[in-house]
């Protein structure tokens, strides 16, 4: 898909439609085999995760909150607003974990202050961080056991790996996994049943690929300079799909590994 403004997180739903939301379209697209659309949200949608009842949870980092869309009726609905009393700043990406507790980054405006930190909305409905003192906390995604948490920082072109403790919801032992550089740095990623991740280098024109060990395996080049995100296609059509903000595409890169499938979504 072509002529989107500002494309970012690509996801899946049960159906094998991708979904992605348009930044500055204020909207919401549902890309399908033969057709294409979109619904309007307003504000600032960036990040997308699918949960088992097929409910579209996106991050607005223009009204500062969590949101939900039903993709039957396209209504929406404001879930998280404020932490400790006091405005989320500003909602980057999301992921489910295993049991389906929502984590979500939360980098601020600026790529050099550490002010970006990461929460999670546990099973009981409280929220509460895990991380804070990062600069501009980006993508994130679990581990196909669902043991480790891997968290881009944008400002300081790296890749966080830690444990990830469902029953407490906690996330510890955090290291340095790789370092990616780039002319910006780490946006949204995903891994592959392998345990390789794919990082959207933004302002890089890549998907650069590391092993389960952190090296550098080699770039994956994307029509321009600023992709956003990527996801695997789990049923496997439309291999790896990447959005890329500078040309406004949603494009599909041919990968022969498969991505991991979360009981939480499918």
């Amino acid at each position: 898909m072509s002529d989107l403004r500002f494309p970012e997180g690509p996801a899946f739903d049960r159906n094998k439609n991708c979904w992605c939301v348009e930044q500055l379209g204020e909207s919401l697209v549902c890309i399908s085999d033969h057709s294409a659309k979109r619904i309007q949200v307003g504000g600032c949608p960036n990040g997308i995760a699918i949960d088992g009842d097929g409910l579209v949870w996106f991050c607005d980092s223009g009204q500062n909150s969590i949101r939900t869309c039903n993709p039957e009726t396209g209504v929406t609905e404001t879930i998280l607003k404020t932490l400790d009393g006091e405005p989320l700043n500003m909602p980057n990406d999301l992921a489910f974990d295993h049991r389906g507790q929502l984590v979500f980054t939360c980098p601020g405006p600026r790529l050099d202050s550490n002010e970006g930190y990461i929460c999670v909305y546990n099973f009981e409905h409280k929220l509460h961080k895990i991380a804070d003192g990062l600069y501009y906390p980006n993508g994130l995604a679990f581990t196909q056991n669902g043991r480790q948490l891997l968290v881009a920082e944008t400002g300081r072109q790296q890749i966080w790996t830690g444990d990830w403790d469902a029953e407490s919801a906690s996330w510890t032992n955090r290291r340095v996994f790789a370092q990616t550089g780039g002319a910006i740095g780490p946006d949204g990623m995903a891994l592959d049943e392998d345990g390789f991740l794919y990082v959207a280098i933004y302002g890089s024109g890549c998907i650069r690929v590391f092993d389960p060990a952190g090296n550098f395996v080699n770039d994956l080049i994307t029509p321009g300079i600023n992709p956003t995100n990527c996801a695997f296609d789990p049923f496997q059509r439309w291999w790896l799909v990447v959005t890329e903000a500078e040309t406004g595409t949603v494009v599909s890169i041919p990968v022969l590994k498969k991505g991991i499938m979360r009981n939480t979504e499918y």
